[in-house]
């Protein structure tokens, strides 16, 4: 188990030397997974926690944006699924502002700004 963890740990640190994965970025990845873990047995279906995911993971390893199509499309999925949820008075407008805003901030434009 920990011989795992330690390869584990490696392993993040090398995709993050390759990524330009920063404190900033994984600090916002925490919070949205601490917003799917509050959210995800009153608010989200798992099919709709899949889809924030997806965006955290795909902005997280994305170096930059024009580089990497799969992670735009992550973000458009996320960006309509938060309108369809504040839409549908499934999510307050001001927890899907900040749900995003976190979800951006996973992402290279984070290390920019």
């Amino acid at each position: 188990m920990v011989r795992s963890l330690v390869r584990i740990q490696a392993e993040l640190s090398a995709a993050a030397n390759v990524t330009g994965v920063n404190s900033e970025r994984t600090q916002a990845y925490g919070r949205v997974m601490k917003t799917l873990r509050d959210l995800a047995e009153s608010k989200l279906h798992p099919s709709e926690q899949e889809t924030v995911r997806e965006a955290a993971d795909s902005l997280l390893f994305c170096r930059t944006m024009a580089e990497d199509p799969a992670a735009e499309q992550a973000l458009s999925e996320l960006y309509e699924l938060t309108e369809q949820l504040v839409e549908n008075d499934r999510l307050s407008s001001g927890a899907a502002i900040e749900l995003t805003a976190d979800v951006e901030a996973c992402g290279p434009l984070a290390s920019v700004v």
